[in-house]
């Protein structure tokens, strides 16, 4: 489902009803904890959280008119998706994502490489996506993606 919007505020203004506050929330703990060097953006179409050119010139290889993706979120079909490229480049960040979201969700993860699918929205684990946020700085993300991802 694409995101309706051109920029950050009209995304978020434009999510149904039904999911407006979980998404809403979700946007402002990943906003809140994100490190310095990255910010909100459009990026593909949607919600991201992105390293600017002006931090990173080269943009995505795929496609280098875009800022370096880093985590997204959306509102699909089913459920409220959160993207993060950090816990698909790194095993450890993914074995510790894995093993805390017991401690935060009673939902069982439902998680393809990079996306995590919340379907029950009253049980989206806040405090877990916050930290996550923070375990990888604007400077470590580069570093990451020009040596495990970059093409």
């Amino acid at each position: 489902m694409k995101a309706t919007g051109n920029t950050v505020d009209e995304i978020l203004k434009n999510v149904p009803a039904e999911r407006m506050a979980s998404f809403n929330e979700l946007h402002n703990v990943i906003v809140k904890n994100l490190p310095k060097g990255f910010e909100a953006a459009i990026s593909y179409g949607g919600l991201g959280y992105v390293i600017p050119h002006s931090l990173y010139p080269a943009g995505y290889h795929c496609k280098p008119s875009e800022p370096l993706p880093f985590a997204g979120i959306a509102s699909q079909k089913n459920s409220i998706n959160f993207y993060h490229m950090g816990i698909y480049a790194d095993p450890e960040l993914m074995k510790w994502f894995v093993s805390e979201f017991p401690k935060h969700s009673k939902q069982k993860l439902d998680m393809g490489k990079s996306c995590i699918r919340f379907k029950k929205l009253d049980d989206i684990p806040y405090m877990l996506i916050g930290e996550l946020m923070k375990k990888i700085s604007a400077k470590e993300w580069i570093n990451i993606y020009e040596t495990k991802m970059k093409k």
